[in-house]
């Protein structure tokens, strides 16, 4: 029924394409294509969202399944006497995470720009403080790959302030089956809904009701689906589940979210959800996240009346350099597929 290493080999190659939040075109037209080729209709909303319709036997009763494409990032604030670049975080990446990684300056003309994110006190052999400063981003700049001594260097080259910053995904996928790479959240959960789409294109499998699949690009900042389609009663985010301190999930399972930080999600769906996993034999968990929201916690923030809930494959280090495994995606696959025709 489902390809694995395909969803992950789809899953790595729009992890490669940037898309911070503010700047998800490429990716969202990318998708598009994907969803058309396989016969589906799509609308890009002037937000930049992108839907794909999938028609059910029941239209009278349509649910939305959203993930997002936008992903964690920088922008650039200002430009150094030096030539390097003071930045903006978009979003909530762990700061400390970024000292040394590479990343590519987008300028408002289209140009790529590469360069390195450093603490401000890099060197060891110059700094009492290099391996133990605090990293902020008061306390990181960007060194850029090429010939610039000063601010007016950095101007010539197209950089300004307000820039994208995309941060270099580092994608892996190993033998032994995991995928690790910044942005898996939300990127793994999007190739995951696309193997789905997949699944009902290839085996001629009708959902229960119409579906609006939406790709978001604006959750990483808080407003992602605050509004949807008005035909929409339930709507399911696949985003990452979380791992550590007292939770259950793991990086083999698929978890089911009974609560985040904007309350409960609603009883009846977790029930629903829940026992569909025991029935397709997943690998599943239910979990409380204090500190996390999602897509339906934007639309319902934004006055949706819907019904909610909240499943995703755990993801080991989220906002870091993440990782999770081909058990999680596999029962992720299932618990969505058994939600839209069971």
């Amino acid at each position: 029924m489902f390809d694995i290493k395909e969803t992950m080999s789809f899953a790595k190659a729009l992890l490669e394409i940037p898309s911070p939040t503010g700047y998800t075109h490429h990716a969202i037209r990318c998708l598009q294509s994907e969803a058309e080729s396989m016969g589906y209709a799509c609308e890009i909303t002037p937000k930049g969202n992108l839907m794909i319709f999938v028609k059910g036997d029941d239209s009278d009763y349509a649910i939305g399944v959203s993930g997002h494409t936008d992903t964690l990032g920088l922008m650039v604030r200002s430009i150094t006497s030096s030539g390097n670049l003071l930045v903006t975080n978009i979003g909530g990446p762990i700061i400390h995470t970024l000292d040394g990684e590479y990343c590519t300056v987008i300028t408002r003309d289209g140009k790529h720009i590469q360069g390195t994110i450093l603490s401000t006190t890099p060197s060891m052999h110059v700094y009492k403080e290099a391996d133990s400063a605090t990293r902020t981003i008061d306390t990181i700049e960007i060194r850029l790959d090429e010939c610039v001594k000063n601010k007016d260097d950095v101007i010539k080259l197209g950089i300004g302030n307000g820039d994208f910053v995309a941060i270099d995904p580092k994608t892996t996928i190993t033998e032994s089956g995991f995928i690790k790479s910044r942005f898996l959240d939300d990127k793994i959960s999007v190739a995951i809904m696309f193997g789905v789409l997949k699944a009902l294109h290839s085996n001629k499998l009708t959902p229960k009701h119409d579906v609006t699949f939406i790709i978001s690009t604006y959750e990483e900042t808080g407003h992602g689906t605050s509004w949807i389609p008005q035909n929409i009663k339930e709507m399911l985010a696949v985003d990452m589940g979380c791992i550590g301190k007292d939770l259950a999930c793991t990086e083999y399972d698929v978890s089911i979210c009974a609560k985040d930080s904007s309350g409960p999600y609603d009883y009846d769906m977790v029930n629903r959800l829940i026992d569909l996993a025991k029935g397709e034999k997943c690998n599943y968990v239910v979990d409380i996240y204090p500190y996390y929201g999602s897509d339906v916690s934007a639309a319902l923030r934004g006055g949706q009346n819907i019904k909610g809930a909240l499943i995703g494959p755990g993801v080991h280090a989220s906002h870091g350099m993440e990782r999770t495994h081909q058990d999680a995606i596999e029962s992720s696959m299932k618990l969505l597929l058994a939600y839209l025709t069971k």
